[in-house]
């Protein structure tokens, strides 16, 4: 997958390891990803939770017929870092078929806990043989579609 032009590239985002059960992901806290104040900005360790949960799903479904996107994502900071490297590592709480539910905890390069986070991410059908994917009012509905099968995210 070629991250050139992505937010991946953007933050420095690698990908140390992926498949079905565990995605592992690196973001290094330098200006890119600092916020004023010297330290991790919250929403990078955002960005780096739901690249992590989205490839573990983007692995998982066939290209051909459904695409995922991000449904609901939350987190908890609970320590700052203000340099190194911060790991996510994603595993599956729930495979359905119209949604994953995963599990990302950040850590520093001591392993101390730096942000838990859980995201949502909706699979979809591609309607037609539109490369581009589905008109956004469709997706909506899908993912309104796939909310309301999974109540509370389960």
């Amino acid at each position: 997958m070629d991250h050139r032009g992505t937010i991946l590239e953007a933050l420095g985002i690698q990908v140390v390891h992926a498949d079905s059960d565990r995605v592992v992901c690196t973001m290094p806290v330098d200006e890119r990803t600092r916020q004023p104040m010297g330290v991790l900005h919250g929403g990078a360790s955002v960005v780096l939770a739901e690249t992590a949960a989205s490839l573990g799903t983007y692995l998982q479904i066939d290209h051909e017929t459904e695409m995922s996107f991000g449904m609901e994502i939350n987190a908890n900071h609970v320590r700052s870092a203000s340099s190194g490297t911060v790991t996510a590592t994603a595993v599956p709480l729930h495979k359905g078929r119209t949604s994953m539910v995963w599990d990302i905890r950040i850590t520093d390069e001591q392993g101390r806990l730096i942000c838990v986070s859980r995201c949502t991410v909706a699979i979809v059908k591609k309607r037609g043989k539109n490369e581009a994917g589905d008109t956004l009012e469709h997706i909506t509905e899908q993912m309104a579609t796939a909310a309301d099968s999974n109540p509370g995210g389960a």
